[in-house]
């Protein structure tokens, strides 16, 4: 459990917002929801919801927030991206509309939509040996999946196919699923250790 001086800001332009914030308050995080520059300032971490990936970025422009994302992740702040939010924190992007960008920092590549449109949605167990037993139930809805790491990420999760759906990189944490829509508090509990290792 960390101390409720451990400040989690949650960028809330568009998509699940109120999960990760019930999550993250029930293991003692405060948290501070971001859509301006200046709600960055004094955050511990940051967490980049499930959404939609083009929406978020073109509102991210929108705000002015674009480049000071970038900026606080190049710098180091740790990072939980979940489905949309991986998409967003990957360096490199297969398959994205034209002139979507991201704001980088997982040294991957992350294909948008991997397992098909709304219908293709499913949910199913996973082992992840970091986070130890059981399993976790795992929901990926319109998910992304990480075709590639580079050298400075390591994954944390694979499907039996060997896609991988988990990946961490220093304080980058980045899921193509919805942890905080299945009750699963141990990656949040995680990212939440890093912050506190820092």
């Amino acid at each position: 459990m960390v101390t409720t001086a451990t400040r989690v800001g949650i960028l809330s332009l568009q998509g699940d917002v109120r999960e990760h914030a019930r999550v993250l308050t029930e293991l003692g995080a405060q948290v501070e929801f971001v859509r301006r520059p200046g709600e960055l300032v004094g955050l511990d971490g940051l967490v980049l919801p499930g959404g939609e990936s083009t929406v978020i970025d073109k509102l991210s422009r929108a705000f002015g927030i674009q480049g000071p994302l970038r900026d606080v992740i190049a710098g180091g702040l740790p990072v939980l991206g979940t489905c949309a939010g991986l998409i967003l924190l990957a360096n490199r992007l297969a398959d994205g509309i034209a002139g979507q960008e991201t704001f980088g920092g997982l040294d991957a590549t992350v294909r948008r939509n991997a397992f098909g449109g709304q219908v293709e949605s499913f949910e199913t167990e996973l082992e992840v040996p970091a986070l130890g037993p059981p399993t976790i139930r795992a929901a990926f809805i319109r998910a992304p999946a990480i075709e590639e790491l580079g050298p400075s990420a390591t994954a944390l999760a694979s499907l039996p196919d060997g896609l991988v759906v988990a990946a961490e990189q220093d304080g980058l944490l980045g899921i193509a699923f919805h942890p905080e829509s299945t009750g699963e508090t141990r990656f949040h509990q995680r990212f939440l250790d890093r912050i506190r290792g820092a």
